[in-house]
């Protein structure tokens, strides 16, 4: 014990004496002169000033030492050496080679070759570091097996230029792309694996998934599919489900098994839900959602429906100037399966926008992604809006994913800084499709690209081929005209209809129109058009005197304007939510004076998974300002929204010749039905009531057929290898002598 002491005591000792001696130091020698040698690329000026010392400075060994590390930080050197005799102090180094440039050998791909390359320029005229090589090499390589080259490897070169400079070359293999051959979940029993494989972003390779990236395998993209799964339970109600793993298993060269290991557990309700609001704000002005916690009480428990309290109560914040509160929750699970929800507000801070950062965009130009922010740099934060500009990304429908990350600047105080992080997909589209019935058959193709050139512009084109009709379209739609959040529109379009057996007419019309579109409100979408149309009529031997009359050239100049809202929990296969759009179509200088009205309503209800029921509405009317309606402008019931009957071959006929109406409904009851087949998980049931009615002729009253029209049946999504199969077959329940009727059609599509 007092051995220890007395080396402790020497060693404080020693150290004193040392101090003492540095403290002497410091007051006795003063720099006089800076000698700097070794120094090639810098100046002698730029590297005293690296070291922060300065002729006239007392000096330390400390402060040689805190010289040594300034400069040491500084990257440029490889070899430092100071020394100080007499009040000269010497510097010499041996500066570290320049990287003159990055050179990617082995990657043909465009968009990887851009991602690689914000990654290489950052170096490029910085000191050659290995470390830091090897750093950037690390992620280099982790970027190209992101890209499903899972077993890429790369080369280091370094090529001397004999000026203190190399060249950096990575030389890439990167052998076979791995496939996603097979997805498989584990201990699910509750939701069909299809439905969950709709759900992640990683897919199945298939041969005519020739250009989707998502069938290789991603590490990243697997994470993200993990989070997708979570999310989608914990909406379903399942509140503690957890993804206990998530793996990859090779079974034969590049082809993978990709498994999701799921355990749900049991199924939860809301039971209550409070809003605490203390006497600082006005109770009455969030007293309308006690309706909407009523709503949801024994309802299962939903991470979507919390969110979107959460953001309603914002916005009512927001609108009664309560602009510095956020809208916090807390949940407490009771009696077993029930969880309460306390809704409290939390004061913040005024913030601002410092930067806003975009990831993940190789295709998309970021001008696309930043058009759709509502919120900019530099503008005051708010909640509200930026989750409204996110939303507004995710509807463009050319991402799969789009995450977002706000946090405190490093920089600025009160500043946030906005990651946004994108995941794209396939925008292509190429559809066929087919159906048949007492009428004949038809057949319809058509491609789309919804992302053109990387700029968010949809082009779409289509034709389709029938008994009586040849139509042809193609349009080009711009959502971000020059910058702004209005969208602009051109379609051309010509048809050409031979109806001569059933109505007695056949036409040729062929037109040009523009158009632009934008948010009115919150989900509210407001689109005005205009356009022109040539249009040839053709009667036949026996039509009416009436229609004989209407025969010859039309030319049409016309305004359309729409209101649609939409409140669908999703626009593809919707299980909740509702949308209504009117529309109508006033003519500017036409050889028609016809005004057109159409309103369209659909309600969506889930009360489970595979329990959904919906109804849909339409009506629509026209009329003209000074003569009778032309025969081809008349409204028609689409077969789509009257299964069971022909399309164009309902309603009021003119001898043997159907002439449409003035007025026209229709409405479907639709719900989805249990799974029938446990061997095929892939089939969608559905059961349907259609009805409908065409009314009034303007030329002859004594045409009307007052008759409404039904029919059931059953309905069937198949979503096959060559993509998705839709049958259905239908009996009318009501019908007229005259109406001619059909069971069976179908229609087939895939993507790409």
């Amino acid at each position: 014990m007092k051995s220890n002491f007395s080396t402790f005591l020497k060693i404080i000792i020693c150290t004193f004496l040392l101090f003492v001696s540095n403290v002497n130091l410091v007051h006795s020698e003063i720099i006089k002169k800076i000698d700097v040698s070794g120094n090639d690329r810098l100046a002698k000026e730029t590297i005293v000033l690296f070291s922060q010392l300065e002729i006239g400075d007392d000096i330390s060994s400390s402060d040689l030492n805190n010289a040594f590390k300034k400069l040491y930080v500084t990257d440029y050197f490889k070899n430092i050496k100071i020394s100080f005799i007499n009040g000269n102090l010497k510097i010499k180094v041996e500066e570290n080679p320049l990287i003159q440039s990055v050179i990617i050998n082995g990657i043909k791909n465009k968009s990887v070759l851009n991602e690689l390359s914000k990654i290489t320029k950052k170096i490029e005229k910085y000191p050659f570091l290995e470390n830091k090589v090897n750093d950037q090499k690390n992620l280099l390589i982790n970027i190209v097996r992101n890209t499903g080259f899972y077993f890429a490897e790369i080369e280091t070169k370094i090529q001397d230029n004999n000026n203190n400079t190399v060249n950096l070359i990575y030389n890439f293999n990167l052998g076979e792309r791995a496939k996603i051959s097979q997805i498989k979940f584990i201990g699910n029993k509750i939701f069909k694996n299809s439905k969950l494989r709709n759900i992640i972003v990683s897919e199945e390779s298939r041969p005519w998934k020739f250009i989707t990236p998502n069938k290789f395998l991603n590490e990243k993209r697997i994470e993200l599919d993990v989070n997708l799964l979570k999310n989608y339970f914990k909406n379903k109600g399942y509140y503690n489900v957890l993804i206990k793993s998530s793996s990859a298993k090779v079974i034969d060269q590049n082809n993978f098994v990709l498994t999701f290991n799921i355990e749900a557990g049991k199924k939860y309700f809301f039971n209550d839900i409070n809003l605490e609001v203390s006497d600082d704000y006005s109770k009455e002005s969030f007293s309308n959602f006690n309706k909407i916690f009523e709503k949801l009480k024994d309802e299962p428990y939903s991470l979507n429906s919390i969110k979107k309290i959460i953001n309603e109560i914002d916005k009512t914040a927001l609108q009664k100037e309560f602009v510095f509160i956020n809208a916090k929750y807390q949940e407490k699970i009771i009696n077993k399966n029930k969880i309460n929800i306390d809704i409290f507000f939390e004061e913040s801070e005024k913030h601002f926008v410092d930067r806003i950062n975009i990831f993940g965009n190789f295709i998309t130009e970021e001008k696309v992604i930043r058009n759709a922010l509502i919120v900019d740099e530099g503008d005051a934060y708010n909640k509200i809006l930026f989750n409204k500009s996110i939303n507004d990304i995710k509807s463009k429908g050319i991402f799969k994913s789009v995450n977002s990350d706000v946090k405190d600047s490093e920089l600025k105080n009160n500043y946030k800084t906005i990651n946004i992080t994108i995941e794209e997909k396939a925008t292509g589209e190429i559809f066929a499709g087919a159906g048949t019935g007492t009428d004949g058959s038809s057949i319809s193709a058509g491609i789309k690209e919804k992302n053109y050139l990387g700029k968010g512009i949809v082009l779409d084109t289509n034709l389709t081929l029938s008994d009586d009709e040849i139509k042809g379209k193609f349009s080009v739609i711009n959502h971000h005209f020059r910058n702004t959040d209005r969208s602009i529109n051109t379609t051309i379009e010509s048809t050409s209809s031979d109806f001569m057996t059933t109505s007695g007419y056949k036409t040729t019309r062929t037109g040009l129109k523009l158009g632009t579109g934008f948010e009115q409100y919150d989900d509210l979408f407001f689109n005005i058009d205009m356009s022109n149309y040539y249009e040839k009529l053709e009667t036949s031997s026996t039509a009416s005197s009436i229609k004989k009359k209407q025969e010859g050239d039309y030319f049409e100049n016309l305004i359309s304007y729409s209101l649609t809202l939409n409140k669908l929990d999703q626009n593809f296969q919707p299980s909740d939510g509702h949308i209504t759009k009117f529309s109508q179509t006033l003519p500017i200088y036409s050889d028609d004076q016809s005004i057109e009205n159409q309103f369209t309503a659909a309600k969506y209800h889930s009360v489970n998974e595979s329990l959904i029921f919906s109804g849909k509405l339409y009506l629509k009317a026209i009329n003209s300002i000074d003569d009778d309606v032309r025969v081809s402008k008349r409204v028609y019931i689409p077969s789509s929204r009257l299964r069971g009957f022909e399309s164009g071959s309902i309603g009021p006929k003119d001898g043997t010749q159907y002439v449409g109406g003035n007025y026209g409904t229709a409405f479907t009851f639709n719900t989805t039905l249990p799974q029938l087949f446990n061997a095929n998980e892939n089939m969608d049931f559905n059961l349907f009531i259609d009805a409908a009615n065409l009314w009034h002729v303007d030329y002859d009253n004594s045409l009307d057929s007052n008759k409404i029209r039904s029919a059931t049946g059953i309905s069937v999504n198949w979503f096959t290898p060559v993509g998705p199969l839709s049958f259905s077959y239908a009996i009318p329940l009501s019908e007229a002598a005259t109406d001619k009727t059909e069971s069976f059609r179908f229609q087939i599509g895939t993507s790409f």
